[in-house]
């Protein structure tokens, strides 16, 4: 994207998350809802198809494009980034790596638009951070193929329109060739939504399990056509290797957040007649968060350069992804702690992302996931004997 126009994107994104989004907050918290005139204006914005090519409707911003921008939408509740994120993401890039022509221009212009909300359909009950093991079948039938099988935790399923579902179509196989995508459209027969999972925090943005019981899809609907049978699992791998990146800027975009919290809280609370941040253990927590948070951006911004090079697309991603993640918990934990007991408290926002931010280590591939990656490309061999 042009420079000017980018930089122009930034700060409406800006303007918006700090202007309109902010103050809402607390009623999001509560409510477990983005309201809808939020939802319009990011339509309005382009934000749903920020990461999606420009010929299909998108913004088409590159990595390192994206995580600048992710970083301003991390610096308020992350449900605002979940409600496109997934169109942007791990699910729009369904389409992007394995899609046919005819896929992509059919379901990416509305995906961008934010017509039509996508889920990414991977996690089972058994089968999390470990994605080879699940055990949804899908079985040929009548020129196509009927799907069987549960999926857990899936963002965006109650508002879904479209739901990328991965399925064992060869059991024969490795399951780097075992595995299919597919595309199935809300109101399949047999597809179900269990009810919105009460989470510790995020609320807003939604999740839920999605049953599939004998869904038949025509053939049409695999990712790919008839090439794309077998190729699931290496697309999902794909997508998951940018959305690893855009959580470690949304991390990088929270942490920033809550630095300027701590900051402000210290600045003003007074203890014995003076701010708190006169205290020299408080002025060194508030050095330790500012230092991750720019260790983190770093990292982050670096790891996106390569992406965008190819020069890694794999380790930089899962390195970014780790260490980003557990770094806006630490931050987190020490703004609950320089508030003291405010910061236990509900509607104080170092409380609420001290909740937020837990899911982080745990979802785009859990903490320990990130190190076997990483371990496992260095170590090569070595790590599997």
């Amino acid at each position: 994207m042009d420079a000017t126009v980018f930089a122009e994107v930034l700060s409406e994104t800006r303007r918006f998350v700090r202007e309109r989004v902010l103050p809402l907050e607390a009623e999001i918290d509560e409510k477990d809802e983005i309201p809808e005139e939020i939802r319009q204006a990011a339509r309005q914005m382009g934000l749903f198809g920020f990461a999606l090519p420009e010929e299909h409707g998108g913004l088409g911003l590159n990595m390192t494009e994206e995580v600048q921008l992710v970083f301003e939408l991390g610096y308020t509740t992350p449900a605002l980034r979940s409600m496109f994120g997934t169109n942007n993401g791990i699910a729009g890039h369904v389409l992007m790596l394995g899609g046919t022509a005819e896929q992509r221009e059919h379901w990416l212009p509305r995906i961008a638009s934010g017509e039509v909300t996508a889920s990414f359909a991977l996690t089972e009950p058994e089968a999390g951070s470990d994605p080879s093991t699940l055990t949804t079948r899908a079985e040929p039938a009548d020129g196509g193929w009927v799907i069987s099988g549960a999926k857990r935790y899936i963002t965006n399923a109650p508002a879904a329109d479209l739901f990328m579902v991965f399925a064992l179509t060869d059991p024969a196989l490795p399951s780097s060739r075992g595995i299919s995508a597919f595309l199935v459209p809300r109101g399949t027969p047999g597809l179900t939504v269990g009810p919105k999972d009460h989470k510790m925090g995020q609320a807003g943005a939604w999740t839920a399990d999605v049953y599939l019981d004998g869904v038949h899809v025509p053939g049409s609907a695999v990712v790919g056509g008839a090439d794309g049978v077998g190729r699931g699992l290496r697309v999902a791998m794909g997508c998951l290797a940018h959305g690893r990146v855009h959580i470690a800027a949304m991390c990088v975009g929270m942490a920033g957040r809550l630095v300027d919290e701590s900051v402000s809280y210290a600045a003003q609370h007074r203890q014995s007649g003076r701010p708190i941040g006169s205290f020299q253990l408080v002025q060194g927590m508030i050095a330790d968060s500012m230092t991750d948070y720019y260790a983190g951006r770093a990292t982050v911004l670096d790891a996106a350069r390569r992406f965008d090079a190819g020069e890694d697309t794999r380790v930089a991603s899962s390195a970014a992804k780790y260490f980003a993640s557990e770094m806006v918990c630490r931050v987190a934990d020490r703004a609950v702690q320089i508030h003291g007991g405010a910061g236990y408290m509900r509607g104080v926002p170092a409380e609420r992302f001290y909740r937020d931010a837990r899911l982080f280590r745990i979802y785009e591939g859990t903490s320990q996931i990130q190190q076997v990656i990483i371990a496992r490309a260095l170590l090569g061999d070595a790590a599997r004997e």
